[in-house]
């Protein structure tokens, strides 16, 4: 019979091997949970211009000056889903269609260090400083702005789907009336404006601009070409109503913050006064509650028609589409092509109307959103929404009548 083995204790030189090996195990096991703690913020950043040369008329302005700032949010993908849910018409016929419009929902979360660990080299997200996402504007102003941004693409959208539908409706466009003042410096929580644009010592939420450099405003894409010629720190003659007093003044003009290529500004933002006259009798409800932003007006257009006309405007199938509308019916540029690509993926849809002057190349471009998704969805660019019922009837839909 053979003798058992006795187990030998480690020896001293061993054991204090282990105690490196039990703090890297640790340490592997704390440190997720740590970086799901810690705000990217801390220690990551990125850069952004903020002065830029525009002295040459040939080529595109170029970046003198940059700066960087903390990234504290991933503009990801949120979800998709029909709009005719959302869809109330009363007062006129309807009709079911057997294919859906989806319009599609993107999210600026906070995000961890571990959370920029995952997405940093993602294709579906974008990483965003504090001043990417809110811009010139306190978080409250920013859901204001996107409800108001909501609130003007259902009334384009209805303006224009009534048209094409064969309804007598009217549009009228209303006063240039001040907002708010553009927020230059914000606390770091970006809840609190510290100090506003030079406007802010003439103009008040509430006035009605009615002359810049003695040429009339009646509506606000009038402002474009009258403050195309002056420059940043220049100033500009401005009349204005306030509580139907007419006064006047200078305002120091600024730079739009964040925007590239630079645009002078007066520094506020208006209200949106453009209202929609229906026929007598007829009544359209989108359900929006908790979205905001412009870019669902060529979705809801294309709903509301696909509702109010006879046919089926998809030919059965679900099109996911993407842009603004105006009320020519012009299709507008979106943000966040790419992560709105990545949500039609995700729910199966094959076929996404796009506005063609996202242009082909850049952050928002159709290549990259193409890189998403892949053969597996065919994004197709319109620029009118003309376009897009034709890009319909080729994909076998029924054209309106």
């Amino acid at each position: 019979m053979e003798p058992v083995s006795q187990l030998a204790a480690p020896s001293r030189r061993h054991r204090l091997w282990a105690v490196p090996f039990a703090g890297l195990g640790a340490l592997a096991v704390l440190a997720p949970l740590v970086a799901t703690l810690v705000p990217s913020g801390l220690l990551i950043n990125k850069s952004r211009c903020t002065e830029f040369d525009t002295t040459s008329e040939e080529s595109p302005p170029q970046c003198l000056v940059s700066e960087n700032e903390d990234v504290e949010f991933a503009l990801v993908p949120a979800d998709a889903e029909p709009v005719l849910p959302r869809l109330d018409i009363a007062g006129v016929p309807t009709y079911d269609p057997n294919g859906n419009i989806y319009f599609i929902t993107i999210r600026q979360p906070p995000i961890s260090l571990l959370d920029w660990f995952v997405t940093r080299e993602n294709k579906a997200a974008r990483l965003w400083s504090h001043r990417d996402k809110y811009g010139d504007q306190t978080e409250d102003q920013l859901i204001q702005s996107g409800q108001r941004q909501m609130r003007s693409a259902k009334d384009n959208a209805m303006y224009v789907a009534l048209k094409a539908a064969g309804y007598d409706v009217t549009i009228k466009q209303g006063d240039v009336i001040i907002d708010f003042l553009l927020c230059v410096v914000a606390n770091e929580a970006g809840t609190e404006c510290l100090e506003y644009s030079p406007a802010d010592e003439l103009l008040d939420p509430g006035d009605v601009l009615k002359k810049v450099n003695g040429v009339d405003v009646t509506i606000i894409d009038d402002l474009s070409p009258i403050l195309a010629g002056v420059a940043p720190g220049e100033e500009v003659a401005v009349e204005f109503e306030r509580d139907g007093v007419p006064m006047s003044g200078e305002i120091e003009t600024i730079l739009a913050p964040g925007e590239d290529p630079p645009r002078t500004i007066i520094g506020f933002r208006p209200i949106d006064t453009t209202t929609v006259d229906l026929p007598s009798g007829l009544s359209v409800l989108f359900k929006t509650e908790g979205i905001g932003g412009p870019s669902a007006g060529l979705a809801f257009t294309l709903s509301l028609i696909d509702a109010l006309t006879e046919g089926d405007l998809t030919g059965g199938l679900n099109i996911a589409v993407t842009g603004t509308i105006d009320v020519e019916g012009n299709v507008g540029a979106i943000g966040g092509l790419n992560s709105k690509a990545s949500a039609v993926l995700q729910v199966g849809v094959k076929y996404f109307l796009v506005p063609v002057n996202q242009g082909e190349e850049g952050l928002d471009g159709i290549k990259r959103a193409q890189q998403v998704v892949g053969d597996d969805v065919e994004i197709i660019p319109v620029a009118t929404l003309q376009d897009a019922l034709d890009a319909l009837v080729r994909l076998g839909g029924d054209p309106v009548n």
